[in-house]
């Protein structure tokens, strides 16, 4: 028969066993860089200027740098901090950091350590904790207007981009198919929220930011249901919410509408300055 005292140590047990799995399942799942790490490319494509910054901890991270033509330390420009979602890389932005360059907007794209070919290990305060140094090193560049700073996260990408936003005020923000939090998506899932390791608790940003923000939302977004980026719009007055036709994958279907939903975004919040007609 057990005692009590035994009991104990084995609900102990037991409990340790189930939280150390809850992590390696959450690491997974959050942060699966070895599927995508699978896509990485050997080195960046010409035109594009790879820059790597070393955290106080130790790892090499790399974000690639597009400037925007025309762009110089005479006459600098807006630029963009775009970050990727969690099954992406770096390498895979290259469409739309030229849709971004084309309209005269630098790009800086950071990767995520761990991901493509960054080391380290990938957790919410590493990773926002490397943004901060890369979004100084941007402000700091003299093609880039520091006014004129914008941060898009797609995904995981709009938490980063969210907590960030914490720590640097952009000129503006943008979330592509974001969650409140993912504490919230996590509870959804049957995981309690106090065992979410990496909460990216966007809900609890936003309100506080007072800044211009446009929300994008797929209506058939299944990873992410589109009731989350209603609910950021509505956690913020003033905030511009755009959703269209698209999954999470496919988002945006309508690539006509994403623009001109982005660029009349962009030219309210004084980033974009209008060509003369």
């Amino acid at each position: 028969m057990w005692s009590v005292p035994g009991v104990l140590v084995v609900l102990f047990l037991a409990g340790g066993l189930a939280y150390t799995a809850s992590c390696a399942l959450q690491e997974r799942l959050i942060f699966p860089r070895q599927y995508a790490n699978q896509h990485a490319l050997a080195r960046p494509p010409v035109g594009v200027t790879s820059l790597w910054s070393r955290a106080p901890d130790g790892p090499q991270v790399e974000a690639w740098f597009i400037p925007a033509r025309g762009a110089s330390a005479d006459s600098p420009g807006p630029a963009v901090m775009f970050f990727h979602g969690n099954g992406e890389l770096i390498d895979h932005q290259l469409t739309l950091a030229a849709s971004y360059v084309a309209r005269g907007v630098s790009v800086l794209l950071p990767e995520y350590r761990g991901y493509g070919r960054s080391e380290g290990t990938p957790s919410q305060a590493a990773i926002v904790g490397d943004m901060v140094r890369f979004y100084d090193e941007l402000a700091a560049r003299p093609e880039v207007d520091p006014a004129r700073v914008v941060f898009h996260g797609r995904s995981l990408g709009g938490g980063v981009a969210s907590a960030l936003a914490a720590a640097r005020a952009p000129a503006a923000l943008i979330l592509e198919s974001t969650f409140t939090s993912l504490a919230a998506l996590a509870r959804s899932q049957g995981l309690p929220e106090g065992l979410c390791r990496h909460p990216f608790r966007t809900d609890r940003v936003l309100p506080t930011l007072q800044r211009p923000l446009l929300i994008l939302h797929g209506s058939e977004d299944e990873v992410i249901p589109v009731a989350h980026g209603r609910s950021l719009h509505a956690s913020v007055p003033g905030s511009t919410y755009v959703e269209l036709p698209g999954r999470h994958n496919d988002f945006p279907r309508d690539r006509a509408a994403y623009d001109a939903a982005l660029v009349a975004f962009l030219r309210a919040a004084g980033v974009l300055v209008a060509a003369p007609s």
